[in-house]
């Protein structure tokens, strides 16, 4: 994997699409694992895995609502400029965001519309997340000359400050990093659960 301490744009983009890629795909296996996993509540009474799911897919939606209008703001921003010099003026680093892919590495009050409700099935949650990577994807070849860097948004998650689209894009993958290792977490509890359950005869 390239280092995303400092790159150009080419293998910047390439980074960011294949981070969402590879997240995407490990967050889809999450929907073939037994169900007794899926449904399993840990101790400390955190979410299941598909209360996990149905969370990143949530907060998707609401990231790519600013993604989107961000794109938009930055495709008009281009107008009169010379992304040559644009992109010649920038450090592209990623590394900033790291904390948000390790699950527990701060504390996250998360806004209630982004907490799960149960309420939808396992395949409506699926589509969304796969719609979702889709965005995302469109949105960084929509942007693949540099123009993502014309427009800044605020995020207030761990001071992070303004952000430029392919950062916003990158935290949404990174956000669904954070939450694959909850469920791997998840997995390991329910599987030392499960051992302990069983009779002396069978282990």
């Amino acid at each position: 994997m390239v280092p995303c301490s400092v790159m150009d744009l080419t293998i910047y983009l390439q980074h960011i699409q294949n981070h969402l890629i590879r997240t995407h795909a490990e967050v889809m296996t999450w929907f073939e694992t037994d169900d007794a996993l899926k449904q399993y509540r840990p101790k400390d009474g955190g979410w299941t895995v598909l209360e996990i799911l149905e969370h990143i897919a949530l907060t998707s939606h609401y990231l790519l609502i600013l993604i989107d209008k961000g794109a938009g703001k930055a495709l008009r921003n281009v107008q009169g400029l010379d992304l040559n010099v644009v992109t010649q003026d920038q450090t592209f680093k990623l590394d900033h965001l790291d904390a948000i892919g390790i699950h527990q590495s701060f504390t996250w009050i998360r806004p209630e519309h982004m907490e799960p409700r149960g309420i939808d099935s396992e395949s409506a949650i699926k589509g969304r997340l796969i719609d979702q990577l889709r965005r995302c994807l469109d949105q960084l070849y929509n942007l693949r000359k540099g123009e993502g860097l014309l427009y800044l948004t605020t995020m207030t998650v761990d001071d992070l400050g303004k952000l430029n689209v392919y950062e916003y894009i990158y935290f949404l993958s990174k956000h669904a990093e954070r939450h694959v290792q909850q469920m791997a977490k998840n997995y390991t509890e329910f599987e030392d659960q499960t051992l302990k359950a069983l009779p002396p005869s069978t282990l």
